[in-house]
């Protein structure tokens, strides 16, 4: 649960993407470093709604790992989109997605402000706005 909450505050979404998601597990020498859970949006699309790798594992592929894995289930169970959201503060995680393929489909204005109580900061910077992100899977990505 503490992997899961350093990338979302929110136990009370935790617990409710958890009972209709799958979570995934990263290890290294038998030790859980990352975590992801993905869920069914639609019979097309699938969603990574947590992402973390713990922080002395950082920047050693695990994320990239993660991600690829994400696709991979997206191709298994037939989808052909692979969504992911994050805060308009998360600049590591924006780049790292990018980097991996995905592109910015829209923002959902205020969206931290109105559905959490405790502001959230991250370099400094306050977290409003949803950025949402889509792969889409099979296709060449130009």
């Amino acid at each position: 649960m503490n992997l899961l909450l350093a990338a979302d505050p929110s136990r009370a979404l935790i617990e409710r993407y958890l009972a209709s998601g799958t979570c995934f597990v990263a290890s290294k020498e038998h030790e859980m470093v990352g975590v992801m859970v993905l869920d069914i949006i639609d019979a097309h699309t699938l969603e990574i709604k947590n992402i973390s790798v713990e922080d002395s594992h950082q920047r050693q592929g695990i994320g990239t790992a993660l991600l690829s894995h994400a696709e991979q289930e997206c191709q298994r169970m037939g989808c052909n989109t692979l969504l992911i959201a994050t805060g308009n503060s998360s600049i590591g995680q924006l780049a790292l997605y990018q980097k991996c393929g995905f592109e910015m489909v829209r923002i959902e204005r205020n969206f931290f402000l109105e559905r959490y109580e405790t502001p959230i900061f991250e370099d400094g910077i306050p977290c409003k706005h949803q950025v949402v992100l889509e792969k889409r899977i099979g296709e060449k990505n130009r």
